[in-house]
């Protein structure tokens, strides 16, 4: 493929976020493949059928499952998060293909951050909040 016609194909970028982890996620026109770090998407997130369900979930929404390649960049944090993020780093992409995907895919809940990460350690504590075994004597 020479670079000219490299740079006509539609590519739709999305980041997604959850805790410590970061998906930058391409969408680009193909036959449905998830490579996540250079690796099959079932390969990656074999631990867990839900993960790959899960990161499938927002085209399956709007019925692209099969007209466009996922390409993923994933660090930090575990599976789960960086499953986390990568659905929401796909649904955002594919409300840069098209305005009118935002709203079947805000309703199914896709486009929502989860903001819970882990809190702060606090000096005098053991955790954040468990402190140290207290004696009266």
């Amino acid at each position: 493929m020479s670079d000219t016609e490299r740079s006509n194909r539609a590519v739709y970028w999305g980041t997604g976020r959850r805790k410590t982890a970061i998906a930058r996620v391409r969408l680009v026109p193909g036959e449905g493949k998830i490579v996540i770090n250079g690796k099959p998407g079932d390969l990656y997130l074999q631990f867990n059928p839900s993960y790959i369900s899960g990161v499938k979930a927002p085209l399956e929404t709007l019925g692209l499952e099969n007209e466009y390649d996922v390409l993923v960049n994933a660090h930090g944090g575990g599976v789960t998060g960086q499953a986390d993020a990568i659905r929401l780093g796909v649904a955002r992409a594919l409300v840069e293909l098209a305005p009118e995907n935002r709203k079947p895919l805000k309703v199914e809940g896709y486009l929502t951050r989860d903001p819970r990460s882990k809190e702060r350690k606090k000096y005098g504590l053991k955790k954040a909040r468990k402190a140290p075994q207290y004696s009266k004597r």
